[in-house]
């Protein structure tokens, strides 16, 4: 390796960790102690109450999702693709919001399903709601939200992936979409691909193979959520001391369709992931966001976040693609207006 390719490998590991949550978690209080003293404690006093009202949820989450997978319990949802195509885009919904897959390890998911002969329409049930809610996620929007709020992105989730099922499969009865899948290579960001084979092994402690999958299931993902949730609300602290409040509420505040539009169109490129965006829309919440354009920002960004649609991208034809962004930003613009009605 030349000294140059050298220097950019060392230059490019260094930008990564100096961008990673742990630093900008750890740096961002530091910042504040040297340039804005008095707010410090404050933030740090935010942040960690915050933190520490949302540890029994963390705890149940990486139990639960811990067990979904050295149980195996994903060939359950391979099941729901099989029978009658209105029922698949029935189960695939339900199945959805289930399903312990972060947003880039369901696409090996997917394309085991397409290559198996899954019906688009199925799929694409699925993999409209799955992105949107799982065990995880449900837990911790509740603890930053509220259960209302929660079961509504839930519900929220079934509804689109039940939609999305149904206009693809009319899509298809009208020639569209023949051939949706691209030549994939299986890969996941999270860890080893779901497996389609086999039954549930409900009691997996019965294998010592599963109990050591469950305990790095466990701590891989209470690390995760540990990560990004203390960033996430270290971040909101900062939200809201530092941006004002009617900055907030002329952007995603008052009545009617355009904050809701708006917010979804900012949650695309904006969104993180599941686990941080919860207690930022509090925040943003608190500033003067709307409940309906809170909910169009998570619909929004969760099915079109960047690491989304690039596996999106990488695994199906132009065409699916475009549908699936339409299905899921238009979904949570119409998502957004009922709840904001509903609520």
């Amino acid at each position: 390796m030349t000294d140059s390719a050298q220097e950019f490998v060392s230059e490019k590991s260094i930008r990564k960790r100096l961008l990673s949550p742990w630093t900008i978690t750890l740096g961002v209080p530091v910042f504040v102690a040297i340039l804005d003293q008095p707010n410090f404690l404050p933030i740090l006093e935010f942040a960690s109450r915050a933190f520490v009202g949302t540890l029994p949820y963390i705890l149940f989450a990486v139990s639960l999702i811990a067990y979904l997978k050295a149980t195996g319990a994903e060939t359950m949802i391979a099941r729901a693709f099989q029978g009658r195509e209105n029922r698949m885009i029935v189960f695939a919904a339900l199945f959805g919001g289930l399903a312990p897959f972060c947003s880039c390890e369901v696409i090996p998911f997917v394309a085991g399903l397409l290559a198996l002969g899954a019906p688009l329409s199925a799929v694409m049930a699925f993999w409209l709601s799955s992105p949107l809610i799982d065990p995880p996620t449900l837990l911790i929007t509740a603890a930053a939200l509220g259960w209302e709020f929660a079961i509504g992105k839930a519900v929220i989730a079934v509804l689109l992936g039940l939609s999305g099922g149904f206009v693809i499969k009319y899509a298809l009865r009208a020639g569209y979409f023949q051939t949706p899948l691209k030549a994939y290579k299986s890969s996941s960001c999270c860890g080893s691909g779901p497996n389609l084979d086999g039954k549930p092994e409900w009691r997996f402690w019965q294998s010592q193979e599963r109990v050591n999958h469950f305990r790095h299931e466990f701590f891989e993902n209470a690390l995760f959520l540990i990560k990004w949730l203390a960033l996430a609300y270290v971040l909101e602290a900062m939200l809201v001391t530092y941006v004002p409040a009617d900055l907030i509420a002329n952007l995603v505040g008052g009545e009617g369709l355009l904050p809701v539009v708006v917010a979804a169109i900012v949650g695309m490129p904006a969104y993180l992931n599941s686990y941080i965006a919860p207690p930022l829309i509090s925040g943003l919440m608190d500033q003067g966001m709307t409940a309906g354009a809170g909910m169009a920002f998570m619909v929004s960004g969760a099915v079109s976040s960047v690491p989304a649609m690039a596996a999106v991208w990488s695994l199906v034809q132009k065409q699916v693609f475009a549908a699936y962004i339409c299905l899921g930003v238009g979904g949570a613009i119409i998502s957004g207006v009922l709840f904001e009605m509903l609520v």
